[in-house]
């Protein structure tokens, strides 16, 4: 865990830049000892939110089963999928 005083972004700016690259983690600022801002590099944001809408999708997909929401067999998947391709080929064709 990295952890800098907040002054520490104004004065190193490229090393708290370079630092959230190298390690994908975040940067942890305090101010007057306690913690303040978190700073991160841009791409380990996206992955962070992608991550999360995916486990938020799961969660509410898996609520959904508990409840009684009827799922789709394996053959039912496959037939869709195949829908969907021939239906992106054939509007390649197009």
């Amino acid at each position: 865990m990295n952890i800098k005083p907040s002054a520490a972004i104004r004065k190193n700016y490229n090393e708290i830049s370079q630092m959230c690259k190298e390690s994908g983690e975040p940067v942890y600022l305090t101010k007057n000892g306690e913690g303040d801002l978190v700073v991160m590099d841009i791409e380990a944001y996206a992955r962070r939110e992608s991550m999360l809408r995916l486990r938020e999708t799961l969660v509410a997909v898996e609520e959904e089963r508990l409840n009684g929401k009827q799922g789709y067999s394996i053959d039912e998947v496959a037939s869709m999928m195949q829908n969907a391709v021939r239906e992106v080929i054939d509007g390649k064709r197009k």
